[in-house]
């Protein structure tokens, strides 16, 4: 089978990045298919996450960076310039490829879904975030206004092109339930990205561990905002935060201002932070919103008990509260302070929590996610011929 995912480039350390990394691999490495990935940004840049050598990768290369900077209407020609360049050479490539299935993220190639359909083929989206925040649409129908109409716009446009595909998959079945009107959307969770085959034998270390970009979806705020209630009762412990984003001054400046920038500790991304999970005790996620969060996966796979703020949509599809972790209030920072304090203050009950973890999370083994998969396009290419 032929398989071409969509994604604008391999080049973030991100959860998208590496489940589509590792979903390629997989079903070239272990399942023989002949997979490809085409990308518009790419720009010579390696993909930051090991590629396998069975797996093609198609770089277009469009420079949609060059637009910015530019007065909106010349912003605004430059991008549709860019646009027509993509379609065309995407579909061209598509066509050499000739394959049976083709993927895509519901992002700049919905543009032009709907020309992608061939006799046979199954064009199917896969999306990783949840509807609501699909976008950041809701950020644009917030500003009021035209914003308003120009958000609600473009969510029209967004579900007329997805009535297209052949299938859309969800992350969670919450979000599954909110295509309702527009598709039936099938439910296939990521997989996890490790399960080290051994954990450290003892950790007396004070250190809770978080992933995420820095931006207003994963909530580092509120976790600043909860930090001073953590310290006042255990100053000795810190949250190590690995990531990068554009909110990261202000979330220093924030720290300094509730005297807690010496326990709340931002760190750049790393590679391989599987190791900097096997170091930690616990970990925190703030999120506004997921879609699944991969972190949550991986931490959990690390043995790692999770508090979490319940938010829409994934922590309570991988956290069952109380036995393998904690979910509180979504943007309670109390709450968050509490349940953190409560892991912290008891530790029999954190070593318990994280076997649970280790145990309940291989619900989500490449082997299992993976067969979904494939199950998913035979069943989509016999209804196809």
């Amino acid at each position: 089978m032929k398989i071409v995912y969509i994604y604008t480039a391999l080049v973030t350390v991100g959860g998208a990045d590496r489940v589509i990394t590792q979903k390629a691999n997989y079903l070239a490495d272990v399942m023989g298919h002949e997979v490809y990935i085409l990308t518009d940004t790419q720009m010579g840049r390696p993909p930051v996450f090991p590629l396998s050598p069975r797996v093609t990768m198609v770089n277009l290369d469009i420079d949609f960076a060059q637009e910015y900077g530019h007065p909106f209407p010349v912003r605004a020609w430059m991008y549709l310039k860019l646009m027509r360049r993509y379609e065309r050479e995407a579909i061209r490539a598509i066509d050499r490829i000739a394959p049976d299935v083709v993927i895509c993220v519901l992002e700049r190639e919905m543009a032009f879904v709907n020309k992608l359909h061939r006799p046979g083929r199954v064009v199917m989206g896969e999306i990783h975030i949840a509807k609501t925040f699909m976008r950041n649409f809701h950020l644009l129908r917030a500003r009021g206004g035209l914003f308003r109409l120009l958000a609600d716009y473009s969510v029209w446009q967004q579900e007329r092109r997805v009535r297209r595909l052949d299938a859309l998959v969800c992350l969670t079945r919450h979000d599954a339930e909110s295509w309702k009107d527009v598709i039936r959307a099938r439910v296939i969770p990521n997989p996890y990205t490790f399960y080290p085959d051994t954990l450290p034998a003892g950790k007396d270390g004070h250190t809770i561990i978080s992933v995420g970009r820095l931006d207003s979806q994963k909530g580092y705020d509120l976790l600043v905002e909860a930090w001073p209630a953590v310290k006042a009762r255990h100053p000795d412990w810190q949250v190590h935060v690995y990531g990068q984003g554009e909110d990261r001054e202000k979330l220093e400046r924030r720290a300094r201002e509730l005297g807690v920038d010496d326990v709340v500790l931002f760190c750049a991304p790393v590679a391989n932070i599987a190791e900097e999970y096997l170091k930690s005790e616990f970990y925190v996620m703030s999120s506004r919103f997921e879609g699944l969060p991969m972190a949550l996966l991986e931490a959990m796979a690390c043995g790692l008990p999770c508090v979490s703020f319940d938010c829409p949509h994934g922590p309570a599809d991988v956290i069952a509260h109380g036995e393998d972790g904690l979910l509180v209030e979504n943007g309670n920072t109390e709450r968050l302070a509490q349940a953190v304090n409560d892991l912290i203050e008891n530790p029999q009950r954190r070593r318990q929590m994280g076997q649970k973890a280790r145990e309940n999370i291989r619900r989500y083994s490449p082997e299992s996610i993976m067969r979904q998969w494939e199950n998913l396009f035979a069943e989509l290419l016999r209804a196809k011929s």
